[in-house]
C-alpha cells in the first residue's frame, strides 16, 4: 500500500475513472456534480491516487480552503475497501498539508462515515447537510 502524487494527464485520467466509479456509477452523483474546475493537472489542488499490489485504487485530493487543508473527493473501489487504505489515502493528504505549513484541516464526510474519521481525529462540527443527494457532516482536524 503506498500512495502517489498525481503529477501527469496520465494518472489524473486513472483518478478520474476510479471517482467514476464510486461517485457516479455506484453512489449516483450526477458528473456534472462530481467533476469541477479543480480537474486538471495544473489546477490549485493536490491530488493523489493509493495502490494495492501495485494497482491503483484509490483517490483523494486536496485543497486550500480558508486556512485549512481541505480534503476532498476520497474514494477506494468497492472490492479493495476492507484493506485500511481510506486511512492511507487520508493521512497522505494530510502530509501534504504539513508541507504546506498548514495546522488543520476539514473534510464533508458522508455521514455513515463519522466513525472513521472520528478515529483519525476528526471532530464533528455542526448539523447534517445533504450533498448531491447523500447526506454529509462537516468535519476538522487540528493537527499536533
Amino acid at each position: 500500500m503506498n500512495t502517489k502524487k498525481i503529477t501527469d494527464e496520465k494518472d489524473l485520467q486513472i483518478a478520474f475513472a476510479i471517482r467514476q466509479k464510486v461517485f457516479i456509477e455506484e453512489q449516483e452523483v450526477p458528473e456534472e456534480e462530481e467533476f469541477d474546475e479543480f480537474d486538471t493537472i495544473d489546477a490549485a489542488c493536490d491530488q493523489i491516487l493509493v495502490y494495492y499490489n501495485e494497482e491503483p485504487v484509490g483517490t483523494g485530493r486536496l485543497r486550500v480552503v480558508d486556512g485549512y487543508g481541505k480534503l476532498e473527493r476520497i474514494c477506494i473501489l468497492i472490492e479493495f475497501r476492507k484493506f485500511g487504505l481510506g486511512k492511507v489515502i487520508i493521512q497522505s493528504l494530510e502530509e501534504i498539508a504539513l508541507e504546506k505549513g498548514l495546522t488543520k484541516s476539514k473534510l464533508n464526510a458522508q455521514s455513515y462515515a463519522e466513525g472513521f474519521y472520528e478515529k483519525l481525529g476528526y471532530k464533528r462540527v455542526g448539523e447534517e447537510f445533504m450533498d448531491c443527494g447523500i447526506p454529509h457532516i462537516l468535519m476538522k482536524k487540528q493537527f499536533k
